[in-house]
């Protein structure tokens, strides 16, 4: 299989996100991309309006020590793709027999439905301890293939696999000859990207263009002063970007919850791609649109029912592991423990995959430390979530209304009504589960770490 710049990415984040407790940050992306097409640091900077001190000085070493650390290798900026593309493989042949034992998506959807397992090459493959979830894989690629004009709103918190996902169902609809774009607002300088519409959809439009790779007509086809900034958008994608050949367009945005704090941002972007959902229904060029936004919180946005493409297309949610995908996964680490001891790590830890495989990969480790002794610490001091956690309580100590609100869910026997922008902060950070009106910690360890250490 070959290993891109997506690839590259997702191992990167991946790793940095199991050894160091947190994601690539968004510049730390656009240097590793940057240095990956290889570009120069004033390159980088000047494209993303950054100063080439702060790249080349501040972020660019402390991102190689990073990396380096993360994959147990030596990373720089001039030799960054053979170390990436080893730990890769060393991670892909660690699990390749767990992964072939019918865990692969397949291009055909008998397939996705179970009826026949593919070969590793045959499909996309996300990093090597993705736990698939067949019925909804089968599900969204049989509607992005097969339905003009279809949306799909994938909504899950952080770190539960929602890119895995996307990159998996990217990876077989290119198979099928779609056309695709994989776009993430993390990339976007929110202090200059995000100050005002026309901006925004500038950026918007010059990405999707660079990710089909494209020659820019931005000039030629926009007219803000005349016909504002929407139908400037909405013109280039139909005269232009869908235009360029009969293949239908799947364009996915990830992290749209980005723009849920700037209302006037959201109120006009989410309205647009309403109004694309909608045009797909009578205009032929725009059945050639699949539409895949992806959210880590509920829509606490204020949005006319009509205007909002939160209310139409299909849903998607992804599950915390149960218990026999949990098995499983720490058979993709090589490990296995007694039934009992996995439902009580499952229990704990809510099924999340990255608390599953944060422990899984401190357990293959350090095999001088048994499952039971995890558990034990897990919550503490002592634990392998103290970094963790720990900057989340930092997180909250900085509002403290949010400190507040979250004092109130984890010191509650049930489920408790917060102030719904609180209820939305907090979801956003991963630490409460919202069903309707109530909260409660999103899993047993959080309310045990934070009720003895905070």
């Amino acid at each position: 299989m070959n290993f891109d710049l997506d690839q590259a990415v997702e191992v990167a984040n991946q790793a940095v996100t199991v050894h160091h407790d947190r994601p690539l940050s968004d510049v730390e992306i656009l240097v590793l991309k940057g240095a990956w097409n290889r570009d120069s640091y004033d390159q980088i900077a000047a494209c993303n309006q950054y100063s080439t001190s702060y790249i080349s000085q501040d972020i660019a070493p402390k991102l190689w020590k990073l990396l380096s650390e993360a994959i147990g290798e030596k990373v720089k900026k001039n030799s960054l793709r053979e170390p990436l593309k080893r730990y890769w493989e060393t991670q892909f042949q660690t699990n390749a027999h767990s992964v072939t034992e019918g865990a692969v998506v397949t291009s055909n959807l008998s397939k996705l439905r179970g009826e026949q397992v593919a070969d590793a090459d045959e499909g996309a493959l996300p990093y090597p301890t993705y736990i698939h979830h067949p019925e909804i894989e089968a599900n969204c690629y049989d509607t992005l293939l097969n339905h003009p004009g279809s949306l799909i709103r994938i909504k899950s918190p952080k770190l539960m696999g929602k890119s895995s996902l996307i990159n998996c169902l990217i990876g077989q609809l290119i198979t099928q000859g779609l056309r695709t774009v994989n776009l993430t607002l993390r990339m976007a300088d929110r202090q200059h990207h995000f100050c005002d519409i026309d901006t925004f959809l500038r950026w918007f439009c010059f990405n999707v263009e660079q990710e089909l790779d494209l020659e820019s007509q931005l000039d030629r086809y926009w007219n803000a002063e005349w016909l504002g900034s929407k139908v400037s958008c909405t013109t280039y994608f139909e005269k232009y970007l869908l235009n360029q050949n009969e293949s239908p367009l799947v364009l996915c945005i990830d992290d749209v919850d980005l723009l849920f704090t700037y209302p006037d941002l959201y109120e006009d972007f989410f309205g647009l791609l309403r109004s694309w959902y909608e045009k797909a229904r009578s205009r032929p060029q725009w059945k050639k649109m699949r539409l895949i936004l992806s959210h880590s919180t509920e829509a606490y946005i204020r949005l006319n029912i009509n205007q909002s493409p939160f209310n139409v297309g299909f849903p998607v949610e992804l599950p915390e592991f149960n218990l026999p995908q949990a098995i499983e996964f720490a058979q993709r680490f090589g490990l296995a423990y007694p039934p009992e001891q996995m439902e009580q790590l499952v229990s704990l830890l809510g099924g999340h995959p990255f608390l599953l495989e944060k422990m899984f990969d401190h357990l293959k480790s350090h095999q001088e430390v048994s499952l039971a002794e995890g558990l034990q610490t897990a919550p503490t001091q002592a634990g392998i979530y103290r970094n963790y956690l720990q900057a989340l309580w930092s997180q909250l100590k900085d509002t403290p209304e949010l400190q507040t609100a979250f004092t109130a869910v984890i010191t509650a026997d049930e489920p408790v009504v917060i102030a719904p922008n609180l209820a939305y902060q907090l979801q956003s950070m991963g630490l409460i589960k919202v069903m309707g009106n109530l909260s409660q910690p999103h899993c047993e360890l959080y309310r045990q770490y934070f009720l003895t250490n905070a």
